[in-house]
């Protein structure tokens, strides 16, 4: 698979990724980096960035990193622990990296930085692996 047709793909058809702003950077073999850079429209009522959105960017990463293995999938399970918020004007970067391939379920582990590489939050996140190739 080529990953960076994949990289491209993924950014290409992912509109609600593409509403949040969430980017993806970098694809490997059972890894992936995304970011974002937080906005005023990121931000809840108690002044702090939502909560979705630190999920958003970890589901994208771990689901792209998934991704590499050419079959699309999807999320069944996910913890995520928020640690940490960032600022307005953060550049917040998603890293997943694969903790256990299987024939059908698949597990990723994720850390979400900011640009001075402060750890914001961790997951993990299962996926169920379809029988449908990813076509690029």
């Amino acid at each position: 698979m080529d990953l960076e047709k994949l990289k491209e793909f993924r950014n290409s058809n992912n509109p609600y990724a593409a509403l949040l702003g969430i980017r993806v950077e970098e694809i490997g073999q059972g890894t992936a980096r995304v970011s974002l850079r937080l906005e005023d429209k990121h931000f809840n009522p108690v002044g702090v960035p939502h909560g979705g959105v630190y999920f958003s960017m970890a589901d994208t990463a771990c689901g792209s990193a998934m991704a590499s293995h050419g079959y699309y999938a999807v999320t069944v399970n996910a913890s995520y622990d928020f640690l940490r918020s960032g600022r307005a004007g953060d550049t917040l970067t998603a890293v997943a990296a694969e903790v256990k391939g299987g024939r059908t379920l698949c597990v990723y582990g994720v850390r979400i930085t900011n640009q001075e590489g402060t750890l914001l939050g961790t997951g993990t996140f299962t996926f169920y692996k379809l029988d449908r190739e990813i076509e690029l």
